[in-house]
């Protein structure tokens, strides 16, 4: 077995390679020390202008105070359907929004029995991790 890194997007992996019929195939190889923790490269990939793509717009801020519980995207992903409203009452488990991450439509639901004071999010806006959708009093 020889050991190699290698590098793939960006990130860095130790893996074990079993030579077979070494000298045959017209190929050559160059092993790479082995490191004894593999890190990944300090500094990010450069993407080309051509490349690159414009970021995403974030769900609006919360304006101004608003009293109750405050329901967070549990994950980065594009609101598909908001199934309440302002002042509606909803249970522990209602559907509150539909969020789509990774092509899986995701169902957010209340954590607990109330009124929803202010939805923070708007149909087809990107959220990230953290971002506030909908607060429940």
């Amino acid at each position: 077995m020889k050991k190699f890194n290698v590098t793939v997007n960006g990130k860095s992996y130790a893996v074990e390679v079993e030579e077979v019929g070494a000298g045959q195939g017209g190929f050559t190889y160059a092993p790479v020390q082995q490191s004894p923790a593999v890190q990944a490269p300090a500094t990010a990939p450069q993407i080309s202008p051509a490349v690159a793509t414009p970021a995403p717009k974030a769900a609006p801020a919360p304006s101004g105070p608003v009293s109750g519980e405050l329901l967070t995207a549990p994950m980065p992903g594009t609101i598909l359907d908001i199934k309440v409203t302002e002042g509606q009452t909803v249970k522990a488990g209602d559907i509150v929004l539909i969020l789509e991450a990774m092509k899986m439509e995701n169902e957010i639901v209340s954590p607990k029995d109330g009124v929803v004071n202010k939805i923070h999010a708007s149909k087809s806006s990107t959220v990230s991790t953290g971002d506030p959708l909908v607060t429940i009093g």
